[in-house]
Formats: structure tokens, C-alpha cells, sequence
């Protein structure tokens, strides 16, 4: 703790005790009747303890919800921002490329009339299934510049310190650069063996889900807090 936030605090409580005696100096110059003064003083310091308690659990509990509430904001901006960026053309050209998406676009277009239970069954429903991910040369061609064009922006985000308390975001950027690192490694896509092409499909069905699960999670922030921006995310 720094020393000067140390000698603040000593002088606030050098002036509240103070204050304090003088008071109760006050008190007995003025009225007299020392008993009663012992009396109130000690009434007071038996409810010192639930004075404490008041204030370290219940009002520290309230401030604690509030700073998360706070983080979780800022959070969700950067979110917003990874989408904008990047994350909302990663998953319409994933999905473009997904031969099975055809039977379940219905079950996936979000709406106003969305519960909780909608987007945590959509949301199981899409971990749990495996997609099939068919890409060629030029696709990936097209898939590693457009990832290395948002290299440094990824890069910021990840520097975001307030990205650490969302472990499952931290995942779907190291999941993002594990696949741009992979894509940079090869020259020819047109020459590539079959079991590289199948890793690469791998990595990119791995980014494929953990990306429709941080945008199901992220349209139902909007639906709930900002309906404009939910609006304007469903028509995109």
C-alpha cells in the first residue's frame, strides 16, 4: 500500500476518534451524569460488531455486484468490437461453408421472442453436433488474409486486462490465432496433402464453434440490454 494513501488513512482515523472523544467531552462538560455517558458508550461499542458486519459483507457484497456489473460491460463492449471487427464476417463465411447448416438455419435465427431456455438449448444443441466443414485452396487462401489483415487487432484484444475474467472468449482468440498460425505455415493451398487439409478443417471447425457460442451468448446480452443494437444485429 502506498505510503500516502497509508498516512490518509491514519489521519481520518486520528480525526474521527477524535471527533468522537470530543463529543462525548462535550457531553459531559454540558450535561454531567457520567454513568449515563459510561452507559452510552458502551451501548455503542456492542453494536460496533454489527456495524462491521453491515458494512464489510452486506455493503461490500453490494459494491462487489456492482464492479462486476461494471466489468461485465466494458466486457461485452470489447465483444461488440471483436464482432464488428471481425467475428460477424469469421461466422457468416464458416457457416457458408457448412454443408449440414441448410437444416438448421430455421432453429437459429434469433428473435425478440428468445428465452433464456432458447439460447441455452440452442446453445447445447450446437456444441454438442458436429459440423461438416468443406473448404478448398481458395478458401483458405481467402481465410488466412483476412486473418492476418487483423492480426494487431486481435493482439489488442487479447492485451484487454479485462478479458481474463472471460475464460471462454480467451478461448475462441487463442483458437482464432492457433488457426492463422497454422494457415501461414503453408504456401500453396492448391498443393496441400489430404491429412493438412484435414487438420486445417479441424481448426476451423474448432474456431466454428466456439464462435456461434460467444455470438449466441453475445445476442442475448443485446436482446436483453440493448434492443436497438439486437435490432440491428438480427437485421445484419
Amino acid at each position: 500500500m502506498p505510503l500516502t494513501l497509508r498516512t490518509w488513512e491514519v489521519r481520518l482515523g486520528i480525526v474521527l476518534v477524535a471527533s468522537s472523544a470530543a463529543i462525548y467531552t462535550v457531553k459531559y462538560l454540558l450535561l454531567g451524569d457520567p454513568e449515563n455517558t459510561y452507559t452510552y458508550i458502551f451501548n455503542a461499542l456492542g453494536f460496533l460488531p454489527i456495524n462491521v458486519l453491515l458494512v464489510t459483507l452486506i455493503l461490500n457484497q453490494l459494491l462487489s455486484i456492482r464492479a462486476k456489473r461494471e466489468r461485465l460491460e466494458k466486457l461485452n463492449m470489447v465483444i461488440g468490437t471483436f464482432f464488428s471487427e471481425a467475428g460477424t464476417w469469421l461466422l457468416a463465411f464458416i457457416s457458408d461453408r457448412d454443408s449440414e447448416l441448410p437444416e438448421l438455419r430455421e432453429g437459429l435465427i434469433v428473435t425478440e421472442a428468445w428465452t433464456p431456455e432458447t439460447f441455452a438449448g440452442v446453445c447445447d444443441r450446437l456444441q454438442h453436433r458436429h459440423a461438416r466443414i468443406a473448404v478448398d485452396a481458395a478458401d483458405l487462401q481467402d481465410l488466412r488474409r483476412y486473418l492476418q489483415g487483423r492480426r494487431d487487432f486481435f493482439l489488442r484484444l487479447l492485451e484487454n486486462p479485462a478479458l481474463l475474467e472471460h475464460e471462454s472468449f480467451t478461448d475462441l482468440l487463442r483458437a482464432v490465432f492457433h488457426l492463422t498460425e497454422e494457415l501461414e505455415r503453408r504456401d500453396d493451398f492448391a498443393g496441400l496433402p489430404a491429412s493438412d487439409v484435414r487438420h486445417l478443417t479441424v481448426d476451423i471447425e474448432r474456431v466454428y464453434r466456439l464462435l456461434a457460442r460467444e455470438w449466441l451468448a453475445y445476442m442475448e446480452y443485446l436482446q436483453k440490454n440493448y434492443p436497438y443494437l439486437f435490432s440491428l444485429a438480427m437485421r445484419s
